[in-house]
């Protein structure tokens, strides 16, 4: 997934150069200083029951992966990547998808496009219907083709080409109530417009000041769609923003900078489950409190272009 830390918005189609612009129940435990907080006889456990639903994802394996150019401050073409290892740890994510019940569909990779990994950025789909990306940048830009090849082929019939900068599931997120809706260093304001119109859902833009946060699933994640339940990262947005994030999800999960720099919103729930990066080990008891599973998942390798559990990962809703 990628990006830069730069101010001002993306370009847009219509004025800049188009190379350019592209069931099962959780008992909850305390964690350990709950625990000691009080004495255990005299403390009562709510029973908290979450449920995971199955989903529909789409993935793409880093056949071709690799950092040969910078477009976010994660990327540091002198690092290598080791690629067997990238494959093994994307593997694993995509086995333990399936593992949990959800099905995994796969997009084939293509050489010259080494971010194709990073599949959340490649189309938003509600209902079925699918609004496509348009990348910012040249080193990404086919990839929005692929992916909507992949979605005539296989049965979708209601794709929208955009005519703004969106990079998908990068920078929108579903909840129940709202669509999610980040800015600030890669999907343009006018994609807000085009989203809200096409998916016909209210939109919530959020404004991302911090490059290390380039995309909105960098530094929030929805836990709960069903329940409009999120955890996110306050010092990523804007004042502005944070405001409105407090007054719609007032008992929100509040990661901390040590879990977010450790890519920690950049996971995926199922409604019980919680896939995220291992380091992020600061949210496992707050989500385990919450009567979530956290599911830790090692893709190091993959972090060094940018992305982790959910940029590898599009939901194909409806």
């Amino acid at each position: 997934m990628a990006a830069v830390g730069r101010s001002g918005q993306p370009p847009d189609r219509s004025t800049a150069d188009p190379a350019r612009t592209a069931h099962h129940g959780l008992t909850h435990r305390p964690c350990a200083s709950h625990r000691s907080a009080a004495p255990a006889a005299v403390r009562e456990e709510p029973q908290l029951n979450r449920d995971a639903t199955p989903r529909r994802y789409l993935m793409c394996a880093p056949t071709h992966f690799r950092v040969t150019y910078s477009i976010n401050p994660w990327m540091d073409p002198s690092k290598p990547v080791d690629l067997p290892l990238a494959q093994t740890q994307w593997e694993d994510l995509r086995d333990r998808y399936r593992s949990l019940g959800h099905t995994v569909e796969l997009l084939t990779p293509r050489p010259d496009l080494p971010d194709m990994v990073f599949a959340a950025n490649g189309a938003t789909v509600i209902g079925g219907r699918v609004l496509g990306a348009l990348f910012a940048y040249r080193e990404r830009y086919e990839e929005a083709e692929a992916h909507r090849e992949w979605f005539r082929d296989n049965g979708f019939t209601d794709i929208r080409e955009p005519d703004h900068v969106n990079e998908g599931e990068g920078d929108f997120a579903v909840t129940a109530s709202y669509l999610l809706a980040g800015r600030g260093f890669r999907s343009s304001p006018l994609s807000h417009d085009e989203a809200q119109e096409f998916f016909g859902l209210p939109v919530i833009g959020l404004d991302l000041v911090d490059p290390r946060y380039y995309h909105l699933d960098t530094a929030l994640c929805v836990l709960d769609a069903a329940a409009d339940e999120i955890m996110y990262y306050p010092d990523a947005f804007s004042p502005g923003s944070r405001a409105v994030l407090r007054r719609l999800f007032p008992d929100a999960l509040l990661a901390r900078e040590a879990d977010a720099a450790a890519f920690g919103l950049n996971s995926v729930s199922d409604g019980r489950h919680v896939l995220l990066p291992q380091a992020a080990t600061g949210l496992l008891d707050p989500l385990r409190d919450r009567g979530f599973e956290p599911v830790p998942m090692d893709l190091g390798e993959l972090l060094k272009g940018g992305g982790s559990v959910k940029c590898c990962t599009q939901e194909l809703r409806g």
